[in-house]
């Protein structure tokens, strides 16, 4: 997409609306422009966004089901029950998993954790497991992240004697679940104000309600606040609503208190500032996937879940170590899908898969090939014996959930999300499969959506990108999908220096008119001066303003999200 990366749009805002919210909040025109153009067009919501001290926290019990996962945990915790917890493989599994746990030993409960191996297992509830576990004693699972399609495998377990209560916030599909609770905030009959959390926030709520029943029990549920935090980041659902409190309070704890896995992650990474949103999100999440990916998730409870530093530095030099390794499998891997690809058309849907290729990063695989391709991608990788298992990841405006119902006639079992899914397929299928893949995302493409567009919140001189500006910004965070970094626009500047800096990225110094020079880095852009950009008089920049400390003091540094030449004519406003 070199040349052509993204459609600039200005957000719509209301002048009059930011000017009163300025006027009110004591804050730059800029920043008012921001919430405006967020939809945030009154003063006293504003305030209230702009807050720390503001929560939002809606009532657990409106969950449905959510009191018979409470009338039936209470029962277990009395009796002291031998209660399983069954996670995902993922972040947002592992958290939510350790959350149950940590909670649950606290109450005197007799508790196991199972998570299945991504390989030899793959995703979700499998009867095998369920059978070790009814020889064991369980009579309650417990699942974090898993189970809204397993009407099968809670079926056997409803035979077998176990009480099966499922956490998670999968797309539903019939049949349900055989369930003593079906906690999902997606099913048809939710009442939830707010249906975009995580499994880690459910585990959260689902905590927050025992507590609020067994109020005995000894137990705040803001000492796990961290861990819904980390589970809402790293799981990419909306950063507004509750989950922006969620992940607000969660940063807070982490502040005040790093469990020691965490500890000793931060430290094998040597990260000295405080984690925040993203540093977590491209630092510590990373980590923690590590383990389900080329090892066993339970590592990452174990990291979540231990008491010593001494047993923290173990399992963070192995999760550090296998994230490096995943690392370079990934590249290997991204190197031969792109060869399959070859010079797809924007928006195209991409299906690509081969023998070998590991199972445990075939979902970042995807999510790289959808950055540079623009489209619904599948990648899958398939075993020995023609057993695939693969990752979707899709673009704004197609849900990859409806695109696999098309296909469910030629897969083994699918689930997932509008914008992320897996699957299982037969390599005998592969074919088919990616003509019909490719015809239903051709069915769901719009004009609008074959290039990506990079939406902007205001047009702006470099002589307003001011410290003061930033630190304001910073109080519209956490950003992520939902609340996405304030990105500004400068016309006309002229490139005062450029080089490459470290893996391709690009460096420049630039100036406006009127502004004293200003450096910036482009991550990943360096092939913009290959292609010449750069040697025209002036330039149009789309950035996210930040602040570097050298040596003790705080500068100004733009971070580009693009860069053309300039166009007087400007942009127009997004639809």
């Amino acid at each position: 997409m070199h040349g052509n990366r993204w459609n600039w749009c200005i957000k719509p805002s209301n002048e009059l609306e930011a000017r009163a919210i300025a006027e009110a909040l004591g804050i730059s025109m800029l920043t008012a422009t921001v919430l405006s153009a967020r939809g945030i067009d009154r003063v006293e919501e504003a305030r209230r966004w702009v807050s720390s001290s503001y929560i939002l926290d809606h009532n657990p019990f409106e969950i449905p089901d959510m009191d018979r996962a409470i009338e039936r945990l209470c029962r277990a915790i009395q009796n002291k029950e031998a209660v399983c917890c069954y996670g995902d493989y993922d972040v947002d599994g592992i958290t939510a998993t350790s959350l149950y746990c940590l909670f649950l030993r606290q109450q005197g409960v007799n508790v196991s954790v199972y998570i299945p191996d991504r390989q030899r297992e793959g995703y979700g509830l499998n009867e095998r497991a369920i059978r070790r576990l009814a020889d064991q004693g369980i009579s309650v699972i417990l699942t974090a992240d898993c189970g809204t399609t397993s009407f099968r495998e809670t079926s056997i377990a409803q035979q077998l004697g176990i009480d099966v209560i499922v956490t998670d916030h999968h797309q539903v599909r019939e049949p349900w679940p055989v369930a003593s609770a079906f906690l999902n905030p997606h099913r048809p009959d939710n009442r939830y104000p707010f249906p975009f959390l995580c499994s880690g926030g459910i585990a959260y709520k689902l905590v927050k309600a025992l507590i609020r029943s067994l109020p005995d029990c000894g137990s705040d549920c803001e000492d796990y606040s961290d861990l819904a935090a980390l589970a809402t980041i790293a799981d990419v659902v909306p950063l507004c609503d509750e989950n922006r409190s969620l992940v607000r309070r969660g940063l807070l704890q982490l502040h005040a208190h790093l469990r020691p896995g965490l500890k000793a992650v931060t430290e094998r990474l040597g990260v000295h500032e405080p984690w925040t949103a993203e540093s977590m999100a491209f630092q510590l999440a990373p980590v923690i996937n590590a383990a389900g990916r080329l090892a066993h998730a339970k590592l990452g409870v174990e990291l979540l879940t231990c008491e010593s530093m001494e047993a923290g530095r173990q399992i963070a030099d192995i999760l550090v170590r296998l994230n490096q390794q995943r690392k370079v499998i990934e590249q290997q891997v991204v190197e031969e899908a792109l060869q399959q690809v070859g010079s797809p058309e924007p928006g195209a849907g991409i299906v690509v898969g081969a023998r070998g290729w590991h199972v445990g990063v075939v979902g970042i695989v995807a999510s790289r090939l959808v950055e540079r391709c623009h489209g619904p991608v599948a990648v899958v990788a398939f075993d020995q014996n023609g057993h695939g298992r693969g990752s979707v990841r899709s673009i704004e405006g197609v849900d990859v959930c409806q695109v696999l119902q098309e296909c469910s006639d030629l897969l083994d079992g699918f689930g997932g999300h509008s914008a992320a899914a897996g699957f299982q397929l037969h390599e005998a299928r592969f074919t088919e499969f990616r003509e019909r893949f490719s015809w239903a995302v051709a069915e769901r493409v719009s004009p609008e959506n074959r290039v990506p567009v990079l939406a902007v919140d205001a047009k702006t001189h470099l002589r307003f990108i001011q410290p003061r500006l930033i630190r304001e910004l910073d109080a519209l965070s956490p950003f992520g999908v939902g609340n996405p970094e304030p990105v500004f626009m400068a016309s006309g500047l002229e490139v005062l220096e450029h080089r490459t800096v470290g893996d391709a990225h690009l460096k420049v110094v630039l100036r406006q008119p009127r502004s004293v020079p200003v450096s910036g880095i482009g991550f990943r852009l360096s092939w913009m001066a290959e292609a010449g950009l750069l040697e025209t008089r002036r330039v149009d920049v789309a950035f996210v303003p930040e602040l570097r400390r050298w040596n003790g003091l705080d500068h100004v540094q733009l971070r580009i999200r693009d860069l053309r030449p300039y166009q007087p004519s400007g942009v127009q406003e997004c639809h």
